[in-house]
């Protein structure tokens, strides 16, 4: 089978090559991050259990997923744990982190235009979705709900790519800002990150995940410093796992290295 590889070409790791039918979509007002009624919970363990045995089928079917776990999860019952992952699949990223992180629930750090998809936008706050606030008030109670998920010792998962590149095979640079979550509840840290290997017949790649942690922060440094100290051990970790993506379905270059006079 021919390679026919496909190009896509990127001014700066901002670049956005995916975008959900509402990109400006903005949280309401009322917006609620915790729902606690009794009503809201049996809905919720609904939704996220017919969720966890759709990322089953969809991991198997759609991306040939081999999960690879160097974290006994059961050794961290009583912690919650931050998870940071590399951003490669519009769909996947919703649902891989369910299996990945089993049997912890997780609860993923989103931006407020994923909630503007049709119809699987309107279940994301169900399943877990933490949107992030454009304003500072409510930005107070999007924090409160997520040191309240980690302190009841779920996963808070976080892509600090931010802007999905599908079937990206590097790891993009990223700030410290978001690991402040972990330093802050005194969690430990995880790296996820997804390779892709090629297919015998296909040129869709499978996918292989790599779980790996704890990563912790030293305690005697300025919470700064544990931020960045916690960046760097998962950003070098990821970075160690992205080599074992042996195929690139998407080629990625930046827009300079582009010769054919597309600049």
């Amino acid at each position: 089978m021919a390679d026919t590889k496909k190009v896509q070409y990127y001014r700066s790791f901002q670049d956005d090559f995916v975008e959900s039918a509402n990109q400006s979509y903005a949280l309401g007002e009322d917006y609620v991050w915790v729902r606690t009624g009794a009503g809201a919970k049996a809905a919720r363990a609904v939704l996220y259990a017919v969720a966890y045995l759709f990322a089953m089928v969809y991991g198997k079917l759609a991306l040939h997923l081999k999960i690879v776990r160097n974290v006994h999860w059961k050794d961290f019952q009583g912690s919650g744990a931050v998870v940071y992952a590399n951003h490669t699949q519009p769909v996947g990223d919703v649902f891989l982190p369910l299996q990945a992180c089993a049997p912890k629930r997780c609860y993923t750090v989103a931006s407020p235009a994923n909630l503007g998809i049709p119809v699987l936008g309107r279940l994301l706050p169900w399943l877990g979705a933490l949107p992030i606030p454009a304003d500072f008030e409510r930005t107070k109670k999007f924090l409160v709900a997520v040191d309240r998920r980690l302190r009841e010792g779920n996963c808070v998962i976080v892509y600090p790519e931010q802007h999905v590149w599908p079937y990206c095979t590097q790891i993009r640079p990223y700030s410290a800002t978001a690991f402040d979550y972990a330093v802050k509840n005194k969690v430990p840290a995880f790296s996820m990150t997804t390779t892709y290997q090629r297919r015998r017949f296909s040129r869709k790649p499978k996918a292989t995940l790599y779980v790996d942690g704890p990563f912790y922060a030293d305690p005697a440094l300025s919470r700064r410093a544990q931020k960045e100290q916690l960046r760097d051990q998962v950003y070098a970790c990821m970075k160690k796992r992205s080599e074992m993506s042996t195929y690139q379905y998407i080629e990625y270059r930046p827009i300079e290295e582009d010769t054919d006079g597309g600049k």
